[in-house]
């Protein structure tokens, strides 16, 4: 009976440690970093406002599918994205190429796959006192 447990929990630890050095090799996606440069109220607008900002991808970067409550005006910078909209197909976006998503529409942005990443610009009108993002399943 001693002897049994003894190898049940070697067999334990096998399986924990393995499952560990697994974790430790799985990727980590790097960081999106977003910047919100301005905010205004929407002249003439009750309860909406504009909001301008930036979003640097390093390779590999990847914004995850989410939506806005509100309009999403977006333009490439630099580099190479994909704009994933769910229900289309993916659309690579090159520097100088621009995107919009309306209102509820639930899209993701990311790095191109091989390219250096990117920056793109954005502008959303938005309804005031919501979270800018909300991400969709």
């Amino acid at each position: 009976m001693r002897a049994m447990k003894i190898v049940m929990a070697t067999i334990g630890l096998a399986f924990a440690t393995n499952a560990l050095s697994e974790d430790a090799k799985a990727p980590v996606t790097p960081e999106v970093k977003r910047n919100i440069l301005d905010r205004h109220d929407q002249s003439g607008v009750d309860g909406k406002e504009i909001v301008v900002g930036t979003a640097d991808f390093p390779k590999g970067g990847v914004i995850g599918y989410h939506t806005h409550d509100g309009d999403e005006a977006g333009y490439v910078l630099k580099g190479d994205l994909v704009w994933k909209v769910k229900g289309q197909p993916d659309k690579t976006l090159k520097a100088g190429d621009y995107f919009f998503n309306p209102r509820g529409s639930a899209h993701s942005l990311i790095a191109a796959p091989g390219g250096e990443g990117g920056t793109s610009y954005s502008t959303w009108i938005v309804d005031k006192g919501k979270p800018l993002a909300t991400p969709a399943p």
